[in-house]
């Protein structure tokens, strides 16, 4: 007993963790056969385990902790932030986890984890025991990505549901990224969703600043889109309260 109560303080088990409970390499083929029969740990991947709750059979963490704990550097990110935040309406079956390391995506639990490569180093926080992306860190990411994750509607919903955001923070995040096509739409996107974000006016000067000088597409879909003289950019109509509908 007292040895599992120490495994679900860890909730998550590598090879090497099950090896020093076993005693020796040797009788670690026959723990993992044991442990696995009697419900106390399930494999989640190679070389992961997640340590279960023995009267329900499943998994002590949540999926944001279980996320988090792929790699040392492994991140919630995304749509999956904003959910781990509280600022979505529900969580999907994608759980984005932001890691230098690669990996497949893969399925367990009925939750899909999904890579996203980790190109800058990223803002986190402790949320829950699991680690995420902050609130400035998956403004910037999801407007980055919007197109492959969740869509421009669903960032812009959970947007409307968070505190305000910090322009500071959005400006490091930013300068992070070194991208003036991402500094473009996030002026465009926060600018329409101002009378929510309150956003100082220093922070659209500093975005226009990094804008390009050519005139871009938000979204490979030109159909819907309209002109914004301001950003120089083709983007989709956000009309603040009503894309929160």
């Amino acid at each position: 007993m007292e040895q599992y109560e120490r495994m679900c303080e860890m909730g998550c088990l590598t090879r090497q963790d099950l090896e020093e409970i076993a005693g020796s390499r040797q009788a670690l083929p026959t723990l993992l056969v044991d442990y696995q029969r009697k419900g106390i740990i399930d494999r989640i991947r190679r070389n992961l385990y997640a340590v279960l709750d023995i009267e329900s059979e499943r998994p002590i963490l949540s999926r944001y902790q279980i996320g988090s704990r792929l790699f040392p550097d492994a991140c919630i990110s995304h749509h999956s932030a904003f959910e781990a935040l509280g600022y979505a309406d529900k969580p999907s079956n994608d759980v984005y986890v932001v890691t230098k390391s690669r990996f497949t995506d893969f399925k367990y639990n009925g939750v899909f984890y999904r890579h996203v490569d980790k190109r800058t180093e990223v803002s986190a926080e402790r949320v829950d025991g699991a680690r995420v992306t902050t609130l400035e860190q998956t403004i910037v990411d999801s407007i980055h990505n919007f197109e492959k994750i969740a869509g421009l509607e669903e960032v812009v919903r959970c947007i409307l549901r968070a505190p305000r955001p910090d322009a500071e923070k959005l400006l490091l995040c930013l300068a992070r990224y070194g991208n003036g096509f991402l500094y473009q739409k996030c002026g465009y996107v926060l600018e329409q969703l101002q009378e929510y974000v309150d956003l100082p006016k220093s922070f659209y000067r500093e975005c226009r600043e990094h804008c390009p000088s050519t005139v871009r597409y938000m979204a490979k879909d030109a159909g819907g889109l309209v002109y914004s003289r301001g950003w120089g950019i083709y983007a989709p109509e956000l009309r603040g309260a009503e894309a929160s509908k």
